[in-house]
């Protein structure tokens, strides 16, 4: 399955993945089974459905996937903040932040998900390129925000879209 290197979404769900892999299994080694297990879960899901959203069926499908990784993330962020507020976690600054970002992106998906053409039930390359688009809209609104933290995670060339 080959996926655009200038998808941002998936490039900070992938990259966040990777990451929650490693927390968790610092949370293993500290004996902290329940919540390393809760956030392998849906932190690795997060990119999972974003990932699947890729080649979507429809763009409902597209949608319904994009929703879900939304929900993951919330829940996600939420494990998240009980290891910063308990006593004896490792630290886990980084990764709220990462989340917070990819949450913001999603958030703006959902906001600009008119862009999706409608002919992305037959044709899984333009859906590739859609949701690549839709990325890259969603980053550079973000980014000229004033409360942006994903600033710093990621620049995007934008220019194979115009």
């Amino acid at each position: 399955m080959e996926v655009r290197k200038d998808n941002l979404i998936i490039d900070l769900t992938f990259n966040f993945s990777l990451e929650i892999v490693k927390y968790t299994e610092g949370l293993e080694g500290l004996r902290k089974y329940n919540l390393a297990n809760q956030l392998f879960r849906s932190g690795t899901s997060v990119g999972a459905n974003v990932h699947e959203a890729q080649h979507a069926e429809s763009k409902a499908d597209f949608i319904h996937k994009l929703k879900i990784s939304s929900k993951e993330a919330e829940e996600t962020r939420y494990g998240l903040l009980i290891c910063q507020k308990s006593e004896n976690y490792p630290n886990c600054e980084r990764l709220i932040s990462q989340i917070d970002s990819i949450i913001k992106v999603l958030s703006k998906l959902f906001h600009h998900q008119k862009i999706i053409p409608n002919r992305m039930q037959t044709n899984h390359r333009s859906n590739q390129f859609a949701f690549g688009l839709i990325s890259t809209s969603a980053y550079q609104h973000i980014s000229t925000s004033k409360n942006a933290s994903c600033n710093k995670l990621i620049t995007i060339q934008t220019t194979q879209f115009q």
